[in-house]
């Protein structure tokens, strides 16, 4: 028997790996689901799959986020569906190589589905989240968007990107009664690698964490209220030291004279 629904989780990039065990287990708790993907058939398959199981209402929603055209009509969803209580931001593809061996056609499309893509499905789900005092907005960030220096420079950008929209999305939003939560997953067994251009057999074992355990542990996190999730991180103190240090600078990074480290003495005079 189905539990009472939650509401219903959108959920981007929800065919494959990260996405769909994101829709399995959000449909185990009580959500109905809007899953969207480029892959018809497969999101077609996993939606049966999942309303007969779970016994929740599942939507398979066709739509390719770098077409513009595709990401209006998710926008539109994302306004008018006041059942939608939740938006999973997972669509996202990776790159692995330096800058000087990348196509910038190639980085310029990443972009558009890892920032252009996730920004403007967010701003059309945040008001209406706002305005009804209730909504999670839960964005898959990664690693790199604090260690930049890890993989290929414009995919780690992008990354930061997410996890900068997520801070100042809760700074603005917490008190409207709208939950956010970035993840900062580190290598994970999808197919990701593959498509990044390092396939995942190429990396140590100890690194990766399986695709199931990676998603368990960030519900995990948004069960405990965090904001930033980090499921590979042991030593959660690290980053609440590094949160807090930044934190710290708030207040000290804008003045109307420049720091005396950066004066010299006919300056300071």
């Amino acid at each position: 028997m189905a539990h009472p629904t939650l509401g219903t989780a959108l959920i981007t990039g929800a065919s494959t790996g990260i996405g769909a065990l994101y829709a399995q287990r959000l449909a185990a708790r009580g959500y109905d689901l809007i899953l969207v993907a480029r892959n018809a058939a497969r999101l077609h398959e996993l939606a049966e799959q999942l309303q007969a199981s779970a016994g929740r209402v599942v939507r398979a929603v066709s739509a390719d986020l770098t077409d513009a055209a595709d990401v209006a009509r998710i926008e539109t969803l994302l306004r008018e569906d006041t059942s939608i209580t939740m938006l999973v931001n997972n669509a996202g593809v990776g790159a692995t190589g330096p800058l000087l061996a990348s196509d910038v056609e190639k980085m310029e499309q990443l972009i558009s589905l890892n920032v252009t893509a996730l920004t403007r499905l967010t701003y059309s789900a945040a008001p209406g989240f706002a305005a009804r005092g209730l909504g999670t907005i839960i964005n898959i960030s990664s690693m790199v968007a604090i260690a930049p220096e890890v993989l290929n420079g414009v995919y780690g950008a992008s990354k930061a990107f997410v996890l900068a929209l997520s801070l100042s999305l809760h700074h603005e939003l917490h008190a409207k009664g709208v939950r956010v939560q970035a993840v900062l997953p580190g290598a994970t067994a999808t197919d990701f690698w593959d498509l990044a251009g390092t396939p995942i057999a190429y990396l140590p074992k100890e690194i990766v964490m399986r695709a199931d355990a990676m998603v368990d542990a960030a519900l995990i996190g948004l069960d405990r209220g965090e904001l930033v999730t980090i499921p590979g991180l042991h030593d959660g103190a690290k980053y609440d030291a590094f949160e807090a240090a930044r934190q710290a600078m708030h207040q000290e990074m804008s003045a109307s004279v420049p720091a005396p480290r950066y004066q010299t003495s006919a300056s300071a005079a």
